[in-house]
């Protein structure tokens, strides 16, 4: 079984696409689990999972300790050998909890998957993009986490079975509590879904000179501004909304015009998967 979860629904769509792939390599079926949010049911099925989980519990906010109870559970009933995570901060978290739990491998953020010598295969970025680790797993269960917009949602079929599971599942609390969540403040900039990106960096003399880089955005009808590292780290003439990067927000659009930039490995890693650079 190949196992699916991400707290993105965008994500765990792009993560079923890999996900269907490797199990029709291994003629297996595809778990995907959903806490809370039984929705989504019907639209996992028709992106892929043969199977969809529908968690009913009293823990409704991401909590790793609980989260990570919560699958292990599932991995015991069903038996899954490959789990995919959406690799955002709260993924990172459950996958390192959960492969701790399990004395399993688990490998962050791969870019590319796939069977090599039957054996599973990843490929990662290290050394802020100068290398690329192949690394791959020689015992199950094996944790991937995979970073947004690495692949591509399929197709939705209306038409598509599946089976919906509702599952009550009650994790052992921990001794961790939340007392407190302070919202982002946001500029309502979502870079990682535009189509049409013009972005700024340190070329620029003034905070005042980034209106160009916009008017332009405005011209071409993107309306959608980005920018490296130094201009929202920085200067922070921009929110980190707007941060394009390694570090910042990792990008697909058409088309993708940098504008003052030098083109550091760190911000290329965000933006290297454009359609027209």
């Amino acid at each position: 079984m190949v196992l699916v979860y991400s707290d993105d629904k965008k994500l765990a769509l792009e993560l079923l696409t890999k996900a269907t792939e490797l199990a029709k390599e291994l003629h297996k079926k595809v778990i995907a689990v959903l806490i809370g949010h039984e929705e989504y049911a019907k639209e996992f099925v028709g992106h892929g999972a043969d199977v969809v989980i529908v968690v009913e519990t009293s823990q409704h906010q991401f909590k790793a300790e609980e989260y990570t109870s919560i699958l292990q559970t599932i991995m015991k009933d069903h038996g899954n050998e490959i789990v995919l995570i959406g690799s955002n901060k709260n993924g990172k978290e459950l996958a390192a909890r959960l492969a701790a739990k399990l004395d399993a491998g688990c490998v962050m953020d791969c870019i590319k998957i796939y069977l090599a010598d039957k054996k599973l295969t990843t490929e990662r970025i290290v050394y802020s993009g100068n290398a690329i680790a192949v690394e791959q797993f020689t015992a199950a269960p094996q944790i991937l986490t995979i970073p947004p917009k690495v692949f591509d949602p399929l197709p939705k079929d209306e038409h598509r079975k599946g089976e919906i599971i509702k599952k009550k599942i009650e994790p052992e609390l921990s001794a961790s509590k939340i007392l407190k969540i302070h919202e982002m403040k946001s500029e309502g900039v979502n870079v990682e879904d535009a189509t049409i990106i013009v972005s700024c960096g340190r070329g620029f003399k003034k905070k005042e000179d980034i209106k160009l880089v916009s008017d332009l955005a405005e011209v071409l009808k993107g309306r959608t501004v980005g920018c490296s590292r130094p201009i929202a780290a920085d200067l922070k003439w921009l929110s980190e909304d707007h941060w394009i990067g390694l570090s910042g927000h990792k990008v697909k659009p058409k088309l993708y015009i940098a504008c003052g930039i030098s083109g550091q490995i760190q911000h290329i890693a965000g933006m290297r998967d454009s359609g027209v650079i």
